[in-house]
């Protein structure tokens, strides 16, 4: 089992920790981890992995049998021990890209409040796919909310709640194609406001930026029909 540092600290660059596994193919399991591995449309994370004699560059992060996190390396090379102890460091501006274009499509969400079925980030752009039978009819006014909505300096916090509590509040799982992970008998629920100006609260156990005036501007690219009920929506930060 893998500790999810990325989960405490969405900010932490940096950590020592302890290889206990290499899998059949190669990929290195920590005992803990700053590196988010690919999942709910966020991709994992890359960086560099040093220890003792050695030092590897991480192409990307992906989840492994239960609840491990696998590093997977860039390239054929030595690999550290089991019970070594390593430097992992991440490649922080793709990360924090991660981080701002996540939250914005969060934003998104709220002012194109219609149900998700899809969507992908990456450092500089992201997309969300809405079941929309018609595009919006007016573009540059959702553009404008969603920067109105990023210019209230509005901080955004983790909480968790039961599997029980989410059950009886369905309306808070806005994405059709990705449920919320279950088994552990807790999600983790990411608020955008507090008090009564809450803006967003929703299942996600990506990483975000702590206040939506990190996300800078947003600006709405294509808007792409990809069948009967279905519209991508592409978002871009400046």
């Amino acid at each position: 089992m893998t500790r999810l540092l990325f989960r405490d600290d969405a900010y932490m660059r940096e950590a020592s920790a302890t290889v206990t596994a290499i899998t059949s193919e190669g990929g290195i399991v920590l005992d803990q981890t700053v590196f988010y591995p690919t999942s709910g449309g966020q991709p994992g994370d890359s960086g560099t992995l040093e220890w003792d004699g050695g030092a590897i560059e991480i192409a990307t992060t992906v989840k492994g049998q239960g609840d491990d996190i696998v590093l997977v390396p860039a390239e054929p090379a030595p690999l550290p021990s089991v019970g070594a102890s390593v430097a992992q460091a991440l490649n922080w501006d793709r990360r924090y890209g991660h981080m701002r274009i996540h939250t914005a499509l969060h934003l998104l969400s709220v002012v194109n409040p219609l149900p998700v079925s899809g969507g992908a980030i990456t450092a500089d752009k992201g997309r969300l796919d809405f079941d929309m039978p018609n595009g919006p009819e007016d573009k540059a006014g959702l553009e404008a909310d969603l920067n109105r909505l990023i210019k209230c300096d509005m901080d955004v916090s983790a909480e968790w709640i039961t599997d029980a509590e989410l059950d009886a509040k369905p309306d808070l799982v806005k994405t059709m194609s990705v449920q919320p992970p279950r088994g552990g008998g807790k999600i983790r629920l990411v608020r955008i406001g507090v008090g009564k100006e809450v803006a967003d609260l929703q299942p996600c156990g990506g990483t975000h930026v702590s206040n939506t005036a990190e996300i800078g501007v947003a600006r709405l690219g294509k808007i792409e029909k990809k069948g009967r009920r279905n519209r991508r929506v592409y978002l871009h930060l400046d």
